[in-house]
């Protein structure tokens, strides 16, 4: 069984729960289901759900095994903005805050859920447990998002993502004083060791080119 262990900076106290769903993207039912199987230890003993974290602490996660997409999904109703849509494809304005697709913590309302209560066509030769997902934008960020309906369009949409053919823009706020732009950033990008729901630059990562203008 996979374990992850977190060492806590922030200045700040904040309830193990609330720690936890956040860190490990989960949902707050799911975080106090895996605290209250007493998988979440300090120096070997379990906590409680409303345990304070102060900077300093080291907390222990065992974390479940991963359960396997559901063959079917259940819908979820939210709205959606569409910039175009015919019967191939669709780019759909993905709001901050909505998962793309189920996994761990999220299998029933995420994008791919309310697509399917909206009655939307998916691709099904997407990866298992993402149909019609040709590409993905975190939790928190929103953006235009390409929905492929066939799994033609979702061979070619892939490919021409691959062949870098798609153009991809991404407006973010900076902090600090940039001494030159624009800039392009070259640096190997992986999953953060410790922290699920963020990238890092890290030896052996997957090459990234970014082109930055501020």
């Amino acid at each position: 069984m996979a374990a992850v262990t977190f060492c806590i900076v922030s200045a700040e106290t904040e309830r193990l729960d609330r720690f936890l769903a956040d860190q490990l993207a989960l949902s707050r039912t799911v975080a106090a289901r895996i605290i209250a199987d007493k998988r979440v230890t300090r120096d070997g003993r379990p906590l409680r759900a409303s345990v304070q974290l102060e900077r300093g602490a080291v907390v222990t996660v065992e974390l479940p095994p991963e359960e396997p997409p559901p063959k079917s999904y259940a819908p979820a109703h939210r709205d959606l903005t569409f910039a175009y849509e015919d019967e191939h494809l669709a780019v759909l304005d993905k709001p901050a805050g909505l998962v793309v697709h189920p996994g761990p913590g999220h299998w029933d309302d995420t994008l791919v859920n309310v697509l399917v209560a909206r009655g939307t066509g998916l691709a099904q030769g997407a990866a298992e447990g993402r149909p019609g997902i040709v590409h993905r934008l975190d939790r928190d960020t929103s953006g235009l998002l390409l929905i492929a309906k066939t799994d033609l369009a979702h061979r070619r949409l892939t490919r021409m993502i691959e062949r870098r053919e798609v153009e991809r823009v991404y407006a973010a706020l900076a902090w600090g004083h940039f001494a030159n732009s624009p800039v392009d950033i070259e640096a190997p990008i992986t999953r953060h060791p410790t922290d699920r729901k963020r990238m890092t630059v890290l030896a052996g990562g997957r090459h990234a080119v970014t082109h930055v203008r501020v």
